[in-house]
């Protein structure tokens, strides 16, 4: 099917959206290739793509690499001196910005790092996971996380004074549905802080179909500042901050990314730790490690930041205080 031949319903707005090609898991290997759409009224892109919920369990379990993550390798997140931690864009994670002493939800807690951090600040925290391979981890830890679907039936409701998610928004079929749903269990005034590829960004405009965002099958949604302005007042959020934050470390797999990419139906060296062997490898490895080290790959990140144009959303949503103000979803 090419570019324009077929036509969707953005979920965002509700205009038509037009086809602009097909994405791959060019990370982990998943089978197929999945039309991506764009909205030219919000400017919200998403994949056609849909899974059973086994076939999402297979999906993250199977081919995300944490299998082989060991409990021990875990650990919170530390925190830099100022100058050093705004160089590498550290404030792009939800984590960062809840308060000590809070109540939190972290949805997609990965391998709990962030769950780790918040509770050394004092914060009585939960999790939900995917991926049954994070299991052994919490429990390592003593952290209560849930393996599976994020549901809000398995919580009071108004109950946490934070919910966050971490580059976790873009993997649901429909990101409004869950952001009503996560409405109902915060506390009125309660925040929920996500982070999420900005698929408007720099990044995707230059790399095209190898920009490591698209991450496909994966990510379902590319957020624009419009569609993200918009999901938040359809499901009864006052937008707080709408900031682009990225890692300066984004750039550095960028270049890694362009460096091992697989053929199709094939996984990624990179992504899958299996880094080529041999002198060429190893002076493209040197050659790409030197920017980084050098900070250009920084320079570049923090400069499109304040151009507004970065790979990264960092948005705070706060719940209304009086709840009678919010629609219904």
């Amino acid at each position: 099917m090419t570019a324009g031949g077929r036509r969707g319903i953005c979920p965002v707005c509700g205009q038509v959206a037009v086809e602009l090609g097909t994405r791959r898991d060019d990370r982990y290997g998943y089978p197929g290739d999945f039309p991506l759409f764009g909205c030219s009224g919000c400017g919200h892109r998403f994949l056609a793509a849909e899974f059973t919920p086994a076939q999402i369990e297979d999906l993250y379990t199977g081919y995300y690499p944490r299998k082989d993550v060991s409990p021990a390798a875990c650990g919170a997140p530390a925190d830099k001196a100022a100058p050093w931690s705004w160089l590498d864009g550290d404030r792009r994670s939800a984590f960062r910005w809840v308060e000590p002493g809070t109540r939190v939800l972290d949805i997609g807690c990965g391998s709990c790092g962030s769950l780790l951090y918040l509770r050394s600040r004092g914060c009585e925290v939960q999790g939900v996971e995917a991926d049954r391979n994070v299991l052994p981890i919490a429990e390592h830890f003593g952290l209560k996380v849930v393996c599976g679907a994020f549901d809000p039936a398995n919580y009071p409701e108004a109950c946490f004074d934070y919910v966050t998610m971490d580059q976790v928004i873009e993997h649901f079929p429909d990101p409004l549905r869950v952001l009503a749903q996560v409405r109902q269990i915060l506390k009125p005034g309660g925040r929920l802080v996500f982070s999420t590829p900005n698929g408007r960004g720099w990044g995707a405009r230059v790399f095209g179909t190898r920009w490591i965002n698209w991450h496909a099958p994966y990510h379902l949604h590319y957020f624009s500042r419009r569609s993200i302005e918009l999901a938040a007042d359809r499901t009864g959020f006052r937008v707080l901050n709408l900031a682009s934050i990225t890692s300066s470390d984004w750039l550095l797999m960028q270049w890694e990314h362009l460096l091992h990419y697989p053929a199709p139906g094939r996984p990624s060296a990179y992504w899958t730790k299996r880094p080529a062997r041999g002198f060429g490898a190893a002076l493209e490895r040197l050659a790409v490690g030197a920017t980084h080290r050098l900070k250009m790959n920084h320079v570049v990140t923090r400069l499109m930041d304040m151009l507004g144009a970065g790979d990264n959303h960092l948005v705070v949503l706060q719940k209304p205080r009086d709840e009678a103000a919010a629609p219904a979803q």
